[in-house]
């Protein structure tokens, strides 16, 4: 096995403790199909011991399934200690719009409870299916809706005695004595039931016809083909259960699967043609581990962890009840599926461990001649006419979407197996929900010698080309490399790049060019030989999309050598009539890795800091993460203080902010001459079930570090989690007609959860689409900020990221830290130099 395939069978056997949700038992009380894929004990001497049956060394009081980790978190009460907005968070400026959700009501009677009952069987019994099966033969529970996983049942309806002993008989006729006790009454807001809602839901779905692939459910049989690309879209939804301010909603939105109609088989027999064979089976296992696959046989999904080739379809793995059988006959028997390519190998996946204990991992064997991959291409990104197509499909306008949804909800409300579902659980599906939210006003763009009100409030490029940037320091002495291909490229582009810096107040001296062989090896060559002290800025002309030039150069340049550096492929710059908009757009970065200041919008507060904190997966080093921290450092949040640490984890938590924290403070003091007054924290790339570990683990990082940094007044502090991928959505009602609202939009109410101080924000343009609002919850917050004041401030801080001429979806430190953390953890693998810290390197 693959040393990256052990690593993760090690990391599924011992789960990080810091995010671990507790163990209460929730899925789905349907039993299962029969094995979907060849789960092996003995196939070859490569996986001796390492295998294992579903069912083998699992006692009663292991199995059972976990609470949702997004429900974990509903749980989490941060709005009781933020005393001024105990009692009310909703704001009340800026203009009243009527808005659409995607959002409907649940009902559920007034006195609703779920009834959890601990299920024990004499003998003791380890199939899952035999104790469901076992269970539910009895007329007690016939009649009722449950939920059982084998473990833990749900019932609706309270049994008539607390304790309640039932027996049954196996087909072999052994008598099994069953042990029902009643634990725990619930009510309709406790996060057990709204994980019960959501499985209620989930059996719906599969009643409707639909497939469960991850936590979505899609409809084969809809598919939307683009054959000129070989991907297929299977149309479906994402739907979720949820106690929102006042009432139990769910949410439900439009969601598609891509899969590409090519198998494994076939891409690997592709990839044999284009590669030597010495190195095939290198080139394949680098390209396909770490991929999702599908298979048509179940609609199942799996990670490829590992390629076997020792084993092949005619080999023999041994069933769950001890028999040995072929891959081939397996298939055939189990599928009627006739394997073709009997010298293929197999490939390993890793299947999730859903026991809550250290046993080893399981693996799945699959047959690549039946997995499909899933998701795009590669290079799919940088083919124009690919994405276009796939954009035409999945991007769908606000009227489409509602379209969608009004289906799907007439579904739910016509179907008889959906209808009577429900009606068992004592659940009622209503309308959906309207609601009212605000629009904030448009900001102005400060320049140097001008104040900017753009024609569209969502983009000022064109304001840039004419006015002066706030700051910009001359570019006196800097290397240009290129190769000698791209020697006229290289001088149309310096010309442009003077004629565009001079209106921008950005003066530019011609640099050294240094020609080089188009090889990564030269261009470092040639940096280590002429990159002196006093040069200010290094530039390289790519010839070519290989990651190994862009990422050698920077890894170089970022901390073994660090002087900012711009990287550019000569394709780019030989784009006809885009010439202008591209060398405008270079001229901002290179302004900005210098130290410069590009515009500014009105900040009300003063001395106020502001932080974005992001945390990624290296790309990689498996356990390792990468925790970016950017912090303004000027009170008109233009100038940026950026550090990087890699730390050994999985978790998506920081360990390292008071470090960070202690230097932003003391950058800011020798700027300042004092210490800010406010800072407001931004901390995104959030997982579900954090929110806990994020109050108890990184808000005490950050308060330590602030109360520390002064013996006399402390600056005070607010925490805010930022999450732009959720799932309610809003349209904004113009008559019959619906659009996305207008910038500015934001939602505080209905909504919102009634724990949290939390708003929605709308601070982008969809060219196409919907778009999708920007979800605010302040976790902590000692700067006692009216609602209205922290949502336009949430606002004015999307107009501030330097590398995009309009506004975007997160406040500019967020993304700041984005941009990081995504260069270290893709290129760099290793922390840049503090010498850079004061410019936007980066960008």
């Amino acid at each position: 096995m693959s040393g990256r395939a052990r690593g993760r069978a090690r990391g599924m056997a011992r789960s990080p403790v810091a995010t671990e949700p507790p163990s209460i038992a929730l899925i789905d009380n349907e039993a299962s199909s029969s094995s979907d894929c060849a789960r092996t004990s003995r196939i070859s001497q490569k996986y001796a011991g390492g295998i294992s049956s579903s069912d083998s060394g699992c006692t009663s009081k292991e199995r059972g399934g976990k609470v949702r980790r997004d429900v974990m978190d509903l749980s989490v009460c941060t709005r009781e200690k933020l005393t001024h907005v105990r009692d009310c968070k909703t704001g009340s400026s800026g203009i009243p719009v009527k808005l659409v959700t995607n959002l409907f009501n649940l009902d559920v009677p007034q006195d609703w409870q779920l009834y959890q009952y601990h299920v024990t069987y004499s003998p003791d019994i380890e199939s899952r299916r035999l104790r469901i099966a076992l269970l539910y033969s009895h007329r007690e529970l016939s009649n009722k809706a449950k939920a059982f996983d084998g473990v833990i049942l749900f019932l609706s309806q309270k049994l008539e005695e607390k304790v309640t002993e039932l027996s049954s008989e196996t087909q072999r006729g052994k008598t099994v004595k069953m042990t029902i006790t009643l634990t725990r009454e619930l009510p309709a807001s406790s996060p057990v039931c709204i994980q019960v809602f959501n499985i209620i839901f989930k059996k719906i779905l599969k009643k409707l016809s639909m497939y469960q692939i991850g936590r979505n459910f899609y409809k084969p049989s809809e598919p939307v083909e683009i054959p000129q690309h070989k991907l297929s879209l299977w149309p479906g939804f994402a739907v979720s259960v949820s106690h929102f301010e006042s009432k139990l909603l769910l949410s439900a939105d439009v969601s598609y699967k891509i899969l590409r109609n090519e198998t494994v088989l076939e891409f690997m027999t592709d990839l044999c043609h284009k590669s030597s064979v010495s190195c095939f089976t290198q080139t394949c296992e680098k390209q396909l581990i770490g991929l999702i696959v599908l298979t048509r046989y179940n609609n199942k999904t799996y990670r490829i962890d590992d390629i076997d080739w020792s084993v092949k379809p005619t080999h023999t793995f041994r069933k769950r009840d001890g028999a040995e059988i072929t891959y081939v006959d397996y298939y055939k028997q189990q599928y009627d599926i006739t394997l073709s390519d009997l010298n293929q190998p197999v490939l390993v996946s890793l299947l999730k461990n859903k026991k809550n204990d250290n046993s080893e991992a399981q693996m799945a064997h699959l047959i690549p001649e039946l997995c499909f991959l899933t998701g795009m291409p590669g290079q799919a990104t940088s083919d124009f006419q690919l994405m276009k197509a796939v954009a035409k499909e999945t991007r769908l306008d606000p009227l489409v979407r509602q379209q969608h949804l009004a289906r799907l909800a007439d579904d739910f409300q016509r179907n008889k197996d959906a209808r009577f579902e429900l009606e068992t659980w004592g659940l009622h599906f209503g309308c959906q929900m309207s609601l009212t939210g605000r629009i904030a006003p448009a900001e102005k763009i400060i320049m140097q010698d001008h104040i900017c009100h753009p024609a569209s409030a969502a983009d000022w490029s064109k304001d840039i080309r004419t006015c002066k940037v706030l700051s910009a320091r001359s570019l006196n002495k800097w290397l240009v490399i290129c190769s000698n291909r791209a020697e006229s490229v290289t001088e149309n582009f310096l010309n442009c790049l003077r004629r565009v810096g001079s209106p921008m107040g950005f003066n530019v001296d011609h640099p050294k060019i240094i020609k080089v062989q188009e090889n990564p090896a030269a261009f470092i060559h040639a940096i280590q030989k002429y990159v002196k002290y006093e040069v200010q800025l290094v530039m390289c002309i790519l010839p070519s999309i290989q990651t190994s030039y862009y990422d050698s150069i920077k890894k170089y340049l970022s901390s073994d050598c660090p002087v900012p550096s711009q990287c550019v492929r000569a394709q780019t710059l030989n784009k006809q009539g885009m010439m202008l908009s591209v060398t405008t757009k270079i001229a901002m970065q290179m302004i900005c890795k210098l130290g410069g200041e590009l515009w500014a919008v009105e900040i009300p507060l003063k001395s106020l800091m502001v932080v974005g904190i992001n945390v990624c997966k290296d790309a990689f080093s498996q356990g390792t993460m990468v925790v970016g921290f950017v912090a303004s450092i000027n009170p008109r949040i233009t100038r940026w203080f950026s550090r990087c640490i890699l730390q050994r984890t999985t978790a998506h938590v920081a360990d390292c902010l008071k470090v960070f924290m202690i230097g932003a403070l003391n950058r800011w003091y020798r700027n300042n001459h004092g210490l800010p007054a406010r800072i407001i924290v931004y901390r995104d790339g959030v997982g579900d079930g954090q929110l806990q570990t994020l109050v108890d683990y990184e808000v005490p990082q950050l308060l330590s570090s602030v109360t520390e940094a002064s013996s006399n007044t402390s600056p005070t502090l607010s925490v805010i989690v930022v999450r732009k991928k959720g799932m309610p959505r809003f349209l904004a009602e113009t008559g019959r007609n619906l659009q996305n609202p207008p910038l500015g939009t934001v939602v505080d109410s209905e909504a919102t959860r009634p724990k949290w101080y939390d708003f929605y924000l709308i601070s982008q343009v969809a060219c196409r689409g919907t778009v999708n609002p920007t979800y605010y919850n302040v976790i902590y917050d000692d700067n006692g900020l009216k609602p209205d004041h922290m949502q336009r401030l949430t606002f004015k801080l999307c107009h501030l990221y330097y590398n995009w001429m309009g506004l975007i979806s997160i406040p500019a430190p967020c993304q700041y830290a984005r941009k990081l953390t995504f260069l270290v953890a893709q290129s760099l693998h290793k922390e840049p130099s503090l010498e850079l810290a004061n410019s936007l390197f980066y960008l």
